[in-house]
């Protein structure tokens, strides 16, 4: 074991990537990275992060944040509820622990949002605690280390390849690294489709006789398939937007209406768009209509891309509504 952890080490230290929120181990930007790159690339991630980090630098400044420029800062990253959690989770560890996450595992586990592995990541890279930090690719890893057939989905197969992980954990001088090196191994080298394992520093302790089989997951269900109409109210050069209701997809954000409205001056069919979440699909038409009234939900172009965070499933149709403007 300590020579596989010795490998892995030594292989990290020379070919990870240069991750400023893991290298300069600050427990709030770490937290807030990995949340982040939840169902997301780290590439993809980075720029919402900077934007997040320069706007809002510490835990104080998210506890204290408007709710509607938190949103607007998360835009474009989806799972809203993530963001609404790390507004809660702020606002705890300001009430409860003088604007500083918890040094444990355990204490961290009890915030809104932090699930184990958020709170491994945390305590292991920022305060070098000796734990586990077990993401999807660390799964995939150990599944592969140790040719596990079994569904990764299952809670029970899932326990088992923590108590591996567990298992092979280092000292807590070297955790921060070890961890870290599980994570970069299964982004970079130990990746889902065809692994690249003429680089694996760890390939002889592998036990794998087809890696890219593994790990093994159960079919999932079909999406459910949800067929909406929204109609998109024109008065102008301002879009009417909508705060959807605070429960069930989307919300508390901002969308379009999905009731026609009683007197529509012009109306025009837009293209049609699905939008995809992880348990269902919208299938989505909608009627671009001029209206010769306006209140206080009409906003401009301007307005809405600045200042109100339109969810992405809806932003086909602000664009093409941006077209239809501009050729008028």
């Amino acid at each position: 074991m300590k020579e596989f952890q010795k490998d892995l080490i030594n292989w990290y230290a020379q070919n990870h990537r240069p991750l400023e929120f893991r290298l300069k181990k600050n427990p709030y930007e770490i937290w807030i990275s990995e949340i982040m790159a939840q169902q997301t690339r780290i590439e993809a991630m980075l720029p919402y992060y900077k934007r997040w980090i320069k706007e809002l630098p510490n835990i104080h400044s998210v506890a204290n944040c408007d709710d509607e420029k938190l949103t607007k800062l998360w835009q474009g990253l989806g799972y809203y509820s993530r963001c609404k959690n790390i507004k809660k989770c702020a606002v705890e560890c300001v009430e409860k622990y003088s604007g500083k996450l918890p040094y444990t595992k355990e204490e961290l586990l009890k915030l809104p949002g932090i699930g184990p592995y958020t709170a491994g990541a945390i305590a292991s890279i920022a305060y070098g605690q000796r734990v586990s930090a077990v993401d999807g690719n660390v799964i995939r890893v150990f599944s592969r280390i140790y040719d596990i057939h079994e569904d990764v989905t299952k809670t029970s197969v899932k326990k088992k390849i923590e108590e591996l992980v567990d298992e092979s954990l280092p000292s807590k001088e070297d955790i921060s690294y070890y961890n870290q090196a599980l994570m970069e191994l299964g982004a970079l080298v130990c990746i889902p489709k065809n692994p690249r394992c003429e680089l694996c520093p760890i390939q002889k302790y592998c036990d794998a006789k087809d890696p890219g089989s593994l790990p093994y997951k159960a079919k999932k269900k079909a999406r459910r398939i949800e067929y909406k109409h929204l109609y998109i109210l024109v008065y102008k050069d301002k879009i009417h937007v909508v705060k959807r209701a605070d429960t069930g997809l989307l919300a508390g954000l901002y969308g379009f209406d999905e009731i026609k409205p009683e007197k529509i001056i012009e109306s025009i069919e837009l293209e049609p768009y699905i939008h995809i979440f992880s348990h269902v699909e919208w299938h989505m038409n909608a009627t671009l209509c001029i209206v010769d009234k306006e209140d206080l939900n009409y906003k401009s172009v301007k307005e809405i891309e600045e200042h109100i965070a339109l969810p992405s499933a809806f932003m086909p149709f602000l664009k093409q509504v941006k077209e239809y403007l501009w050729k008028k």
